[in-house]
């Protein structure tokens, strides 16, 4: 059972049931090969409610670069209400983005695909706290991650640099011929495909930024006035552009290919297959999952195997996954590994309540922040670490028996409806269910027994639990 705490949030009831009911083959085949991402209807109609749903990222930050606009005309006295309303609508809008995301990781059946959309969105981190995306985060992981979590490298990669929270975030909105900016370059190649010490030079940054001109952002209705022979270049898609009269056309090399001058956006998508296609590129995405998934430093052999299948299928993720979720190496390591925040709060969550719906996020996130990992709050672009020395400190092991605390002697508010209607009336939860003797009782060490054995209370024996080594590690 403590495999499902890899290929899942943490089981449920539901998903023990069909696990012992397909196996773990078939299990494994339906969670990378997802046929049905269906919610509840109480979640779905939720997420329908939020405006993010019916409202796409380019509407929302053409609204936000208007308002910004009018406000900077109002006389001095005025501008400061203006913006205060303004940034309320910002915040909310990133609420909703987390909310959406927090809800769909406790309760989609394609428990695999949500911990892969948190993966990439934590490997092609943007910070809600800059520029405007607060008004781009939900579609960033709407339109730009979550349809290619289980695909191909290659389109997840295109489908970043092209969304504008991504040129936003790392400033290539501002990269054009003459007035070269490095930013995204440099974390494309560090960050995003090759990592540290692959082999790439400053040069190739600097080369690779040259090829990234005229790709930025148009949150206004108008486009440019182009030369004519550059019209049929031009590139647009909701708020993002490719605007040929800010490409370098001229020859460069990168990573020792020449490319020999090419004024339209396929120069960069040739850049991106060279840089997915590269070996350095398959060790480095592989040993990011391998220590997602198994180890702080996995063992190379996986990693090794991982990396062929990578090149071999063409950075085929879901191909890639099946060699790692089956492996011998991930199978020794159940119970090992120490859970980031996100899979301790969702874990928790998950186990404690066993599919009842919540109908408010809030205290969710606030757990997150709490430990130190809230959805689009990392400011560097690093994203949060993997590690476990990152997240067990003695702050960190604090705060989480207070969130145990939380959702061991009470609802803490999560089944209190946002819209202020009237609350479910579930208290706290029953942790000592059919659900916990079949999937958590088998793996308790001595020491957790023991210390169950001594509770004086059920809400004390449900915060030994949530609180305990067993459960933080999985």
């Amino acid at each position: 059972m403590l495999w499902l705490g890899r290929v899942t949030y943490g089981p449920t009831t539901a998903t023990l049931a069909q696990y012992q009911k397909l196996g773990r083959k078939k299990f494994l085949a339906t969670q990378l090969h997802p046929g049905d991402l269906s919610l509840p209807a109480p979640v779905a109609d939720q997420i329908a409610a939020l405006e993010i749903s019916h409202t796409d990222g380019a509407t929302l930050l053409a609204r936000a670069v208007a308002e910004q606009q009018r406000i900077n005309a109002l006389p001095d006295e005025q501008k400061d209400p203006a913006r205060k309303t303004l940034n309320e609508q910002g915040n909310k809008l990133a609420y909703e983005a987390a909310r959406r995301e927090l809800l769909r990781a406790l309760y989609s059946p394609a428990q695999l695909n949500e911990q892969m959309v948190w993966f990439w969105l934590n490997h092609f981190s943007v910070f809600q706290g800059k520029a405007n995306i607060r008004w781009l985060a939900a579609d960033y992981a709407e339109r730009a991650i979550r349809p290619h979590a289980l695909g191909h490298f290659r389109d997840l990669v295109l489908a970043t640099l092209t969304h504008p929270a991504m040129l936003q975030y790392l400033d290539n909105a501002q990269n054009a011929v003459g007035h070269i900016n490095e930013n995204y370059a440099r974390e494309l190649m560090e960050l995003h495909t090759l990592g540290v010490g692959s082999g790439y030079s400053q040069q190739d940054i600097q080369e690779l930024a040259r090829i990234l001109t005229g790709a930025g952002v148009n949150a206004s209705a108008n486009t440019p006035t182009l030369k004519k022979e550059w019209q049929p270049l031009y590139r647009r898609e909701g708020a993002f552009e490719f605007n040929p009269a800010r490409h370098d056309p001229g020859a460069k090399t990168l990573l020792g290919t020449a490319f020999p001058g090419n004024p339209g956006f396929s120069e960069i998508e040739n850049a991106v297959d060279l840089l997915v296609a590269q070996p350095a590129c398959a060790q480095f995405i592989s040993h990011k999952l391998a220590q997602y998934f198994v180890a702080d430093d996995p063992p190379q052999a996986l990693v090794d195997r991982m990396a062929r299948t990578f090149q071999k299928t063409h950075g085929d993720i879901a191909a890639v996954l099946e060699v790692l979720l089956g492996s011998r190496e991930l199978a020794a390591s159940l119970g090992s590994q120490f859970k980031d925040p996100m899979h301790y709060v969702m874990s928790s969550i998950r186990f404690a309540y066993d599919g009842k719906i919540l109908f408010n996020t809030r205290p969710v996130l606030n757990w997150l922040n709490a430990l130190g990992e809230p959805l689009y709050g990392r400011q560097t672009p690093d994203g949060y670490p993997l590690t476990e020395s990152a997240w067990s400190s003695s702050g960190q092991i604090s705060r989480r028996f207070e969130i145990a605390r939380a959702i061991g002697a009470s609802n803490s508010g999560l089944f209190e409806p946002e819209d202020g209607s009237s609350p479910n009336t579930t208290g706290f939860p029953q942790l000592s269910t059919q659900l916990y003797f079949l999937a958590l009782e088998p793996h308790l060490s001595a020491q957790a027994r023991g210390a169950l054995d001594r509770a004086s209370s059920q809400t004390e024996w449900n915060l030994y639990l949530l609180a305990s080594p067993d459960f933080n590690y999985r």
